[in-house]
This record gives structure tokens, sequence and C-alpha cells, in this order.
């Protein structure tokens, strides 16, 4: 008789375990209800006083042609400059974006900079002083990588 309970206790104790079982694996089987999308790269930039109209005159010429170039191979979809309005203390006040579908691999990014060089016609060496001197009037002050998701 104490067998039969004890045979009686752990089937119903199994079953009962089961249930509560039963009920997260629905739940795993559901597909999350947001969906992985683009990257977005921000790059916060402080421009130095009286400098505006210098960087203003670099985003619109050679920065653009930049990112023209990047969306005319597909490496980005899109780009924007935001001013940010009302800075706070230590806050850049403008905000650089560019869009793209994924991040390149290794190889990928480095077939891509013998691409760039090829068409600005400049070495490594050449583009990375330009990036130096920009330094007198603009400062990179932070750097996000943002994914976009949206609602399934």
């Amino acid at each position: 008789m104490k067998l039969m309970k004890s045979i009686m206790m752990t089937a119903a104790l199994a079953m009962a375990a089961a249930v509560p079982i039963a009920l997260p694996t629905t739940a795993l089987a559901e597909p999350m209800p947001l969906v992985a999308g683009n990257y977005t790269s921000v790059s916060g930039i402080f421009v130095e006083d009286g400098a505006n109209f210098t960087y203003a005159k670099y985003l619109a010429d050679q920065w653009a042609k930049n990112q023209d170039f990047a969306k005319s191979k597909g490496w980005i979809s899109d780009y924007k400059i935001y001013v940010n309005v009302d800075p706070r203390d230590g806050e850049p006040n403008i905000y650089l974006t560019q869009t793209f579908a994924e991040i390149p691999s290794g190889a990928e990014s480095e077939k891509r900079a013998v691409e760039w060089a090829t068409w600005r016609k400049k070495s490594e060496a050449e583009m990375d002083a330009e990036s130096g001197d920009r330094a007198k009037f603009r400062t990179v002050k932070s750097s996000m990588l943002l994914q976009e998701y949206t609602v399934r």
C-alpha cells in the first residue's frame, strides 16, 4: 500500500509539474514582437567658437560628397546632419548620422578603403592628415551605433 501511494504521489507530481512547463514552452514559440532593422552611426561633433561657417562649408562640400559616394556604392542608405539647437554644457552641437543595413567584415572594410582612396585620389596618409586638420575647428565628442527595431 505504501508503495502504491508513493507511485501515485510521484505520478501526481509529474502531472502537476508538466502543466507549468507546457506554458513557458508555448511562450517561447511566440515570435519576438520587435524586428531588427538597419544600423545608424551617430557622431557627436563639437565645433569651436567662430568655426561654424568653416565646418558647415566642409560638411556641405567634402563630407556630403563622401556620403554620396558611399551611398552610390550601397554602403549606406542615408546620411543626415542634425544641429543641437540648445546644447547643454559639454554636449556636441552637431550630430552626423549614417544609416546602413549591415556592419562590413574586416575584408570588406579593407576593400572599401582601397575603393575610397582610389575615388578620392589620395592615400590613407593624406586622408588621415586632412582629418587631423579638421581638429583645429572641431572635436568628435561622442559616437554611438544604434540599431532600429520596428514592431512586428
